[in-house]
């Protein structure tokens, strides 16, 4: 069996709520429900606010990250959850997808860090 050091999943949301994607505030409010839906620990955030369009943000957990960067434009959201932790990834997804008003999440599933790959330790 393979043992990796976490999980990374790609999320696409298409035919969001336009209005919500400008907002910051409210990008940063959805990611830390999702988190802390999730299970997960928050340890610190930051988001930005670009002119004239457009979020990008972060959410530090202990467990490792979730990201999001919009097009309002577009109507679409880009969302990253990677993990090294036990975390409920379902259940955010579910909680994402509603809170973005999300039509449609096209989600590619990663595993990161293949522990069986024997790298040598360089200094």
């Amino acid at each position: 069996m393979t043992n990796f050091l976490g999980q990374h999943w790609l999320i696409e949301g298409y035919h969001c709520d336009a209005q919500l994607l400008s907002d910051p505030k409210a990008m940063e409010r959805i990611l830390k429900e999702t988190a802390e839906i999730m299970g997960a620990t928050i340890v610190t955030s930051t988001f930005h606010h670009f002119s004239p369009l457009g979020v990008s943000g972060v959410v530090v957990i202990q467990e490792s990250h979730l990201t999001i960067h919009t097009w309002p434009e577009h109507a679409y959201a880009a969302v990253d959850i990677f993990t090294c932790g036990e975390i409920d990834m379902e259940a955010g997804v579910v909680h994402l997808q509603k809170a973005l008003a999300a039509d449609e999440l096209k989600i590619v599933k990663m595993k990161r860090g293949n522990l069986d790959k024997k790298a040598p330790i360089k200094n």
